[in-house]
């Protein structure tokens, strides 16, 4: 799969911008602050429904602007598609595929991407919710269906959030509850696959990360990936770094375990008014050589798990993908790595069928990826 052409209407600072791009390596070059980014932000939303530097649609509509246009053709065999969204200020998202309407959250059924950018390094280092959301875009990707089932999650987690709160606030007594009861069914029986896919995921994940660490970092650190179910008493919270590893659990059994921890907190989550329990709380511990990658590896180790993560999201997503490889995209990524990591990323993604990358400095990216250059001044392509 690879990207032919990117019109962007409004979109950043881009009022206007017609972008054809090449086979293999793109490179985009230009003064941070240039639009670069802004560019490859936008495909990234075509395949994951989200940016990577944003949780708001709003802030990638040019200001003044009631909406944004993001319209990208899309190569694979020889068949062709023309992709587009409409982000809008006052009204749902559009989109369409070949001029028809479809669901937004139809869209990474047609184009597949993978986006490594400096902020990544908050996988490794930030909360668990950046985590989390990693999993679920990646989810969203290999089965578009899950950008409903976590819709579904999300919005049945809220009402039982809104009748803990009511039932704090009246001091019913647990036994009296039946209502809370009938949530309990939803969130377990939403929150059961979302948490089985999760799991699933990981697992798939476990030998192309082992791989792709390999390829950029020059050893075999061991990388890890253990999740971190509260349903199985991890104490797993947005400000809290105390979680248990020990949380294996049966294939089918999800569910019943989801039940008892649920049943088990009742009484604490009416004390808070807050559900303690389920997917919206898990983590996944990241480890290196058997420590926890958060706290104990360097600066470069991190970079290297971060980095070796997404390539190992787009190793699975080739492999699974009946469209071919999913668009790479790097970036502001050289910059950060001394000549001989350079050489080694080079090297890692040289097989991709496309790879868009950006740069402030030309010199910073090695020869065998420029020669597709376009340089971007105050969101204008001024030359290629």
């Amino acid at each position: 799969m690879r990207v032919t052409h990117l019109s962007l209407t409004d979109f950043r600072n881009y009022r206007t911008a017609e972008v054809p791009f090449a086979a293999g390596a793109n490179l985009f070059v230009g003064r941070n602050g240039q639009g670069k980014t802004n560019l490859v932000e936008s495909l990234g939303y075509l395949s994951s429904l989200g940016s990577h530097r944003v949780s708001s649609d709003q802030a990638m509509i040019r200001k003044d602007a009631d909406s944004a246009i993001v319209r990208a053709r899309i190569e694979h065999d020889g068949r062709e598609l023309l992709v587009e969204v409409q982000l809008n200020r006052s009204s749902p998202n559009r989109a369409q595929v070949n001029r028809g309407a479809i669901k937004p959250r139809e869209l990474p059924r047609y184009f597949s991407s993978v986006l490594f950018a400096p902020e990544d390094l908050a996988l490794v280092r930030g909360e668990p919710g950046i985590r989390r959301r990693f999993l679920d875009q990646l989810l969203i990707q290999r089965n578009p269906r899950f950008s409903a089932v976590i819709a579904d999650y999300e919005r049945v987690l809220k009402q039982r959030n809104t009748l803990l709160k009511s039932a704090r606030a009246s001091r019913v007594k647990p036994d009296q509850l039946g209502t809370l009861d009938i949530w309990d069914e939803r969130l377990v029986a939403l929150g059961t696959e979302l948490l089985d896919a999760r799991l699933d995921l990981v697992a798939r994940l476990s030998d192309p990360l082992v791989a792709a660490y390999r390829s950029v970092a020059g050893d075999d650190h061991h990388p890890r990936l253990l999740p971190q179910l509260t349903i199985r008493g991890a104490h797993v919270d947005d400000d809290e770094d105390d979680a248990d590893s020990d949380v294996t659990i049966s294939s089918g059994d999800t569910a019943e375990v989801f039940r008892g921890a649920l049943a088990a907190v009742r009484p604490k989550e009416l004390e808070r008014g807050l559900t303690l329990v389920g997917p919206h709380r898990d983590d996944v511990l990241f480890e290196l050589n058997g420590l926890p990658a958060k706290g104990y590896a360097s600066h470069g180790e991190s970079w290297s798990f971060a980095l070796a993560l997404k390539l190992a999201s787009a190793e699975l997503l080739r492999r699974e993908s009946s469209t071919g490889d999913p668009v790479l995209v790097l970036d502001d990524v050289f910059a950060e790595l001394d000549q001989a990591r350079r050489r080694m990323l080079a090297t890692a993604v040289a097989g991709y069928e496309q790879v868009l990358i950006t740069a402030a400095v030309l010199d910073d990216v090695p020869e065998t990826l420029t020669a597709h250059t376009v340089r971007i001044e105050a969101g204008t392509i001024v030359g290629s």
